[in-house]
C-alpha cells in the first residue's frame, strides 16, 4: 500500500474519533472514508471523505526527502434549516482534530508518522446547496520519505 493511501486511511481513522463529546460538537458517528464521493452520491449525514490531490517532493543532501501531500477534505452535512450552522461546527471539529494530531501515525508496522499537518484552506458552499451544506478543506501534509 501507497504512503498516499495510508496516509489517508489514519487522517480517515483519526476524524472517526470526532463523536460530540469533549473537546468535539459534532458526533460524526464515525462517517469518515479515504475515498471520493460527491454530495449527490452521500446518504448519511453529517459524512468526510478525502481524496489524495498534488504531491511535491523536496531534496536535500545525505539523500534526504520530503514529501509535501496535498489532502482534500470533503465535508456534508444535511438539515432542512441547520444545515450550514451543522458544517460550520464540523469544520471546527475537524480543524481540532487536526491540530490534536499534527504527528500522525500513518504506518504502524513501522511507525512511519506524518511530521506535521497543516490547513491551507477551507471553502464553504455558503449555502448555496441548502438543505445540503458542503465544505471543503485543503492540508498540506509533510513526511519523510525513505528508501
Amino acid at each position: 500500500m501507497s504512503k498516499r493511501t495510508q496516509i489517508l486511511q489514519a487522517l480517515a481513522e483519526t476524524f472517526k474519533t470526532i463523536d460530540g463529546n469533549s473537546p468535539y460538537t459534532t458526533n460524526l458517528q464515525r462517517q469518515s472514508f479515504a475515498k471520493l464521493k460527491f454530495w449527490d452520491e452521500v446518504n448519511d449525514f453529517p459524512a468526510v471523505y478525502l481524496s489524495p490531490s498534488s504531491e511535491t517532493r523536496e531534496y536535500l543532501p545525505g539523500d534526504f526527502k520530503w514529501g509535501f501531500l496535498r489532502v482534500c477534505v470533503k465535508v456534508y452535512c444535511k438539515d432542512e434549516e441547520l444545515a450550514q450552522e451543522q458544517l460550520e461546527d464540523l469544520l471546527s471539529d475537524l480543524e481540532m482534530c487536526i491540530d490534536l494530531n499534527r504527528r500522525l501515525v500513518y504506518d504502524t508496522k513501522t511507525n512511519h508518522e506524518t511530521t506535521e499537518i497543516l490547513i491551507d484552506s477551507i471553502t464553504t458552499d455558503e449555502g448555496l446547496l441548502t438543505p445540503y451544506a458542503v465544505g471543503e478543506i485543503y492540508l498540506q501534509v509533510r513526511y519523510q520519505i525513505m528508501n
